[in-house]
């Protein structure tokens, strides 16, 4: 498969935006670098350390999904994402950054989105090799109902209250009796 283009990332995500702009470049770039392409399994994972416009890129342009488990959101709202190849056991850290970006272009959508998808690569992203610790494959678990509301929940994520397995929504509420 070709690598899709800024346009049909953006029918993926809904808008073109700069943050899907320079997720799209910051993706490429660490493709390129790892001699990837589109994950059909988990043969390559992504840690993203922000869950902003961008990230819908890398779903859509890596093939690095939450329900195909190669996906890793970690909390710290940064312009960052980690992408592995379990292919080659390489690592790739990539950050967005908007060097050199004209004086106003950030005020006007239309124009930074395009001085994103076109600036030097340099400009706009920097990427490094690192060495991580493979993200773990997906993990298939059994489920179970919760004794209070009656929905499925994975069984992993079940919470003891009262001698009964509740999912995590029952069991906080519970907190409040």
């Amino acid at each position: 498969m070709s690598r899709p283009s800024y346009e049909e990332t953006v029918g993926f995500h809904g808008h073109s935006c700069p943050g899907l702009a320079i997720g799209y470049r910051m993706t490429t770039v660490a493709l390129d670098a790892l001699g990837a392409s589109r994950a059909d399994d988990e043969e390559l994972a992504a840690i993203v350390e922000n869950d902003a416009c961008g990230v819908d890129a890398v779903q859509f342009v890596a093939g690095c999904t939450f329900g195909k488990g190669n996906l890793v959101f970690l909390d710290y709202g940064k312009p960052v994402y980690t992408f592995f190849s379990r292919t080659t056991g390489r690592g790739v850290r990539v950050l967005g950054h908007r060097r050199g970006m004209p004086e106003g272009l950030r005020d006007d959508r239309a124009r930074c989105t395009d001085w994103l998808l076109h600036a030097p690569k340099e400009d706009v992203v920097s990427w490094r090799e690192v060495r991580i610790e493979p993200p773990p494959m997906a993990r298939l678990h059994g489920s179970a109902l919760c004794a209070a509301c009656g929905e499925r929940v994975m069984e992993t994520r079940l919470r003891e209250v009262g001698g009964r397995s509740l999912c995590t929504p029952c069991a906080e509420d519970t907190r409040d009796d």
